[in-house]
């Protein structure tokens, strides 16, 4: 763990994004349509990744990351996370899961753009259905309504997660089996991959081999 503290004057701006992060969660009780807001942590971190092949989202600019390692300066265990988080086959098995739920969460919105009715309520761990009646949604189409709901289920729910699993091990363990990490990660290497073989291709060509 680097010990090294950062002093107040070098700071920069992105060292407060977990500000951003605390209070998404926040409006979300008071008013559920800023739940569409959280698209921005979706496409952000695969955009950079694409663009950059890195995982600088992660590495710099992840509000949720940031609000995990602050809180577990002084609720977390600090212990190692067990094997079995960092192992490929529970990430990518857990990005599988949860865009499997993400497909459901769509399915749900079209069925009430299609005139199903709309369901106000908040599923937390896809299993315990909050009811979230107080919700003022009279100013949106129904089915943007349903899309909230469904987005700000799939925040609350990683944000548990990743409160429980800073609590038990170390402030960030949520990170080793982050869906968005796993997937940016995925990209990262599809690109380095990508970029040998065009310069094994070119070495190739300058030896007059290919």
């Amino acid at each position: 763990m680097n010990s090294k503290k950062i002093k107040k004057g070098d700071r920069h701006w992105y060292d407060y994004l977990w500000i951003a992060s605390m209070t998404y969660l926040i409006l979300g009780f008071f008013n559920i349509m800023f739940a569409w807001l959280g698209l921005i942590c979706f496409l952000v971190p695969l955009a950079i990744s694409i663009v950059t092949g890195s995982k600088l989202y992660c590495n710099r600019y992840c509000g949720r990351g940031q609000l995990l390692g602050l809180l577990g300066r002084k609720l977390s265990r600090n212990v190692p996370p067990p094997r079995f988080l960092r192992s490929p086959w529970f990430r990518y098995g857990f990005l599988t899961f949860f865009m499997i739920m993400f497909g459901l969460m769509l399915r749900s919105t079209w069925m009430v753009f299609t005139g199903a009715p709309l369901r106000q309520t908040v599923t937390l761990l896809w299993v315990f259905k909050l009811p979230w009646q107080w919700a003022d949604v009279s100013m949106a189409a129904p089915w943007m309504a349903q899309f909230a709901f469904g987005f700000f289920s799939v925040m609350m729910t990683s944000t548990v997660l990743g409160l429980l699993t800073m609590v038990l091990f170390r402030p960030r363990s949520w990170c080793v089996y982050c869906p968005m990490g796993t997937m940016t990660q995925g990209i990262c290497r599809l690109r380095q991959g990508k970029e040998d073989t065009e310069d094994g291709r070119e070495g190739k060509k300058n030896r007059g081999t290919a």
